[in-house]
C-alpha cells in the first residue's frame, strides 16, 4: 500500500475535528488533530496521534499533560487556526479565542462542544507519528449541539435530530 493512495482512503472516514493543547514546562502548544478515539472507560482514556516532525511534539511529551477541545459546528476557523495554515505564531493563535483550565495547566477552550483535560501516561511512536494514551481528569460540555466534523477533504456540520 503506498502512502498517497493510503491518506486518499482516510479521506472517506469522516472525524470530529478537535483542538489538542498542552502548557507546563516546556512551553505552550496547540494543533488541529481528527485522529482522537476512546480507548476504555475504566480508567476513562482517549488517545490521539501527532507527527513527531512537528515543532510542538517534544512539548507535548515532555508536559506530560494535554486537553482535547472538540470543536463545535460554528469553529471552523479555530481549526483553520491552529492547524498552521494561516501562519500565524502559536501566541496568535491563543489570543484569538478564549481559554481556561480545568485540573491540568492545559489550556481549555472556553467555547467548546466539550473538552477532556488528560493527564499523559504513554507515547508509542509508530511510524512518523507519536501516539498519545491519556487518562481523563476532568470533563467540561459546552451548550452546543452541533459538532464540526471533517470529511472528504472539507468540514460539515453534524447536529443530533430533533
Amino acid at each position: 500500500m503506498d502512502a498517497i493512495s493510503f491518506r486518499e482512503a482516510m479521506t472517506h472516514l469522516g472525524a470530529a475535528v478537535n483542538v489538542i493543547t498542552t502548557d507546563g514546562d516546556a512551553g505552550l502548544g496547540g494543533f488541529t488533530a481528527s485522529a482522537v478515539c476512546s480507548v476504555t472507560d475504566s480508567p476513562p482514556t482517549l488517545l490521539f496521534c501527532m507527527n513527531k516532525g512537528g515543532f510542538q511534539y517534544d512539548r507535548f511529551v515532555s508536559n506530560g499533560v494535554a486537553c482535547v477541545n472538540v470543536l463545535h459546528g460554528r469553529q471552523e476557523d479555530i481549526s483553520q487556526t491552529f492547524s498552521g495554515a494561516l501562519k500565524i505564531s502559536l501566541e496568535e493563535r491563543f489570543e484569538a479565542v478564549s481559554w481556561s483550565t480545568l485540573r491540568t495547566p492545559s489550556p481549555a477552550l472556553d467555547d467548546s462542544l466539550v473538552s477532556f483535560d488528560c493527564r499523559i501516561v504513554q507515547v508509542n511512536e509508530v511510524g512518523t507519528h507519536g501516539v498519545f494514551i491519556c487518562e481523563v481528569e476532568a470533563v467540561r460540555f459546552g451548550p452546543h449541539n452541533e459538532s464540526l466534523m471533517y470529511f472528504r477533504r472539507r468540514y460539515h456540520r453534524l447536529a443530533e435530530a430533533s
